[in-house]
């Protein structure tokens, strides 16, 4: 079942539609990001029955959601979007070094049934072959509810993802990546909906300034900045420095302070499982 699709383009495109095909039908994790807009669209291409499934919930920003619908909205596959419930678990809320593991779990077992009662053969999600390299217990709950995730089984790391949006012209191949925002959160640290609100607030105010890759990390009564290392020295420009100090204080952080080294993805797992963020 391979659709409309003209192979021999790309290789690495060419093997992921045909996994994609051969599935008939699926539910797709859909969170808008590089990853779930590229396999999106790859299933578009397949043929294949296919519905993009969104989990809302405070942990998501309001501009990723948007950002979802328009992308769903692109490439023309039906959309749902549902109100996840994991800050109703209290080993969500209070943030073990497995706090991944319960968020996906409501997910992917809200997406099961969704595919079982509208009679999709699979569930999908966008892992890449990256995600192996860093600590992911939202893997686990994955293969405990059965997903399958095509970019893996087709050999793609983010790079190939990346490159293969550029070339079908999706606008998400050079978006920067945006977990959800409890990933802040140090380990241990109980999460809030209004300290959830307060990150997204801060986190929207420092884009305002043209910076595109951040964190606001929330120690607290602290916010400790990450940007890229080219953008810190024009994050000490005065005007800057004063407006966002002055502007994440009246978010109710007592303490703004910027990260030395830098940006670095899942710096946060340092503290509790020794893996060295890269």
């Amino acid at each position: 079942m391979t659709g409309v699709f003209r192979a021999g383009n790309d290789p690495r495109l060419d093997r992921l539609v045909t996994i994609l095909g051969d599935m008939g039908s699926a539910v797709i994790a859909f969170s808008g990001g590089v990853d779930s807009t590229f396999l999106l669209k790859a299933a578009a291409l397949s043929g294949m029955k296919a519905l993009a499934v969104t989990g809302n919930s405070p942990t998501m920003p309001g501009q990723d959601l948007l950002d979802a619908k328009a992308a769903v909205e692109a490439i023309g596959l039906p959309h749902m979007v549902i109100e996840t419930s994991e800050f109703e678990k209290d080993d969500f809320r209070k943030n073990p070094p497995d706090r991944c593991f319960h968020c996906k779990s409501e997910l992917f077992c809200r997406l099961r049934d969704i595919a079982e009662l509208e009679g999709y053969a699979h569930l999908l999600d966008g892992s890449n072959l990256d995600d192996a390299d860093d600590w992911r217990p939202g893997r686990k709950a994955a293969l405990e509810n059965g997903v399958r995730s095509p970019l893996m089984e087709a050999g793609l790391r983010k790079e190939d993802v990346r490159d293969l949006s550029r070339a079908l012209g999706l606008r998400t191949w050079d978006k920067p990546s945006s977990p959800c925002l409890s990933s802040r959160f140090p380990y241990g640290e109980s999460i809030t909906v209004e300290a959830l609100r307060r990150v997204e607030e801060a986190e929207k105010f420092l884009k305002s300034f043209g910076f595109r890759e951040l964190r606001v990390r929330h120690h607290g009564d602290t916010a400790r900045i990450e940007l890229r290392e080219e953008d810190i020295i024009r994050m000490l420009d005065p005007g800057i420095r004063t407006a966002v100090t002055e502007r994440l204080r009246s978010l109710g952080y007592a303490f703004v302070s910027l990260d030395l080294e830098g940006f670095r993805s899942g710096k946060m797992n340092r503290v509790k499982t020794g893996v060295k963020a890269g």
